[in-house]
């Protein structure tokens, strides 16, 4: 069975230094029709258990601990795998976006730069690059032609740097160090928004 990329949209909240500001976040799930990995865990897990229905999931794959991001990570994890449970990835760098959400629990598994997961027959690797969150990571994927990249790259430039924990110089360097040696084709799966690709964002940025 080969691998493919589902995608849903869900609703809520976002929240950083008294802030809070209503958003929609983009659901991905890479896999197949038996085995499939979450990237990140926004708003609703019934909304994100909607798109991986009876699946095994293997990993929850966060991109960074934004609250949006990662708020239903915990129940997630208690829900899949018929109560089973799965491990949450998270880049330590995070740690303290993360417990501005989660007091009281962690994560499973650190997140290192070139990481990497196979589900479905494809396999994702992960970058790290900081800018957007100290901890941010986008998920390459290859065979598939794509890469998932939170918030660090959207279409029309980098992600938001105004707030605490981001740096827009960080984040420069880091997509033009790590994601633009991607091939220009690869699509950009974002997570907020709509999809670009490494060569129109690479035209645009420079």
């Amino acid at each position: 069975m080969t691998a493919r990329v589902d995608h849903a949209v869900s609703s809520g909240t976002f929240s950083l230094d008294g802030e809070t500001f209503d958003v929609d976040n983009n659901i991905w799930v890479v896999g197949d029709d038996s085995e499939c990995v979450v990237i990140d865990a926004p708003h609703s897990v019934d909304d994100i258990m909607a798109v991986v229905g009876d699946r095994t999931v293997k990993a929850i794959l966060l991109t960074h601990a934004h609250d949006d991001h990662c708020r239903v990570a915990p129940p997630l994890r208690e829900r899949v795998n018929g109560g089973q449970g799965a491990p949450i990835l998270l880049h330590p760098d995070d740690k303290p976006l993360w417990e501005l959400t989660h007091t009281d629990r962690l994560w499973d598994v650190d997140l290192e730069d070139g990481f990497e997961i196979t589900v479905g027959g494809s396999t994702l690797r992960a970058i790290h690059t900081p800018g957007h969150a100290p901890g941010a990571v986008c998920f390459h994927a290859p065979e598939l032609g794509c890469v998932f990249t939170g918030d660090t790259l959207f279409q029309g430039g980098p992600g938001a740097t105004g707030r605490s924990f981001s740096d827009e110089d960080v984040i420069k360097r880091s997509i033009r160090a790590r994601l633009f040696e991607l091939p220009p084709e690869t699509v950009v799966h974002t997570g907020h928004g709509d999809d670009t690709t490494i060569g129109a964002e690479r035209e645009a940025l420079g």
